[in-house]
């Protein structure tokens, strides 16, 4: 349901108690106005998130946010919902203060809720910065399987930009577990895919794995 309709029905239902006596009704008001609530705190969450990707400035806002839509979403019951600000608490511990330790455990919360409500989007998301969380362990065959099962789930979705993003992390595993022969086809690969869909973010991680990685050919 949408905000629009959300906050149209606590409306209605405010006016079922100011007007009617129906004052059972109000608890049902407050439900509607808490799932707005999380669908804003996860949103601008993820603005917030966005800026410190540009500008690599924590916010101190980022967290509360996402710790707010979780704990609102698991009372309302909402399981699709609280995996995906679980996931989003996961990202800024892993990505932000760059402390796996806390990732973890919120992003195996988010899998086992995102599996469970059969959110996709939000399991290939958990799915690929689990093997994030792998490969800085030096767990390389555990961050292949991740990424790869991110992968299809994103091709699946029609992702195709996301799709590409894990091209360059498989790049990354394959030179790091003494694959290099794969590194060339994997960036030529997520190359194409993100000039394709307009992923100039990616194409930006192509570029700067070519570099790290010692594959300069143009695609």
């Amino acid at each position: 349901m949408s905000a629009e309709h959300r906050l149209a029905r606590a409306q209605e239902l405010y006016e079922r108690s100011v007007f009617g006596d129906e004052h059972e009704a109000l608890p049902a008001a407050d439900r509607e106005l808490d799932a707005v609530e999380a669908d804003l705190h996860l949103a601008r969450g993820r603005v917030v998130h966005a800026r410190f990707l540009r500008d690599r400035v924590e916010d101190p806002q980022e967290l509360p946010l996402f710790s707010r839509a979780a704990q609102l979403y698991q009372q309302l019951g909402d399981a699709r919902g609280e995996g995906e600000a679980l996931f989003w608490i996961g990202c800024f511990h892993q990505v932000v203060r760059q402390d796996d330790d806390a990732a973890v455990p919120a992003l195996q919360r988010a899998r086992a809720l995102a599996s469970a409500a059969g959110d996709r989007l939000t399991l290939s998301y958990v799915l690929r910065h689990l093997g994030i969380s792998a490969h800085l362990a030096g767990r390389l065959a555990e961050a292949r399987d991740h990424l790869l099962a991110s992968a299809r789930l994103r091709e699946e979705l029609g992702h195709r930009a996301g799709v590409a993003a894990n091209l360059v992390g498989l790049a990354y595993l394959a030179a790091a577990d003494g694959r290099p022969g794969e590194v060339p086809d994997l960036l030529d690969r997520a190359a194409r895919l993100a000039e394709e869909h307009g992923a100039a973010g990616v194409a930006r991680q192509v570029g700067e794995a070519r570099r790290a990685l010692d594959y300069d050919r143009a695609s």
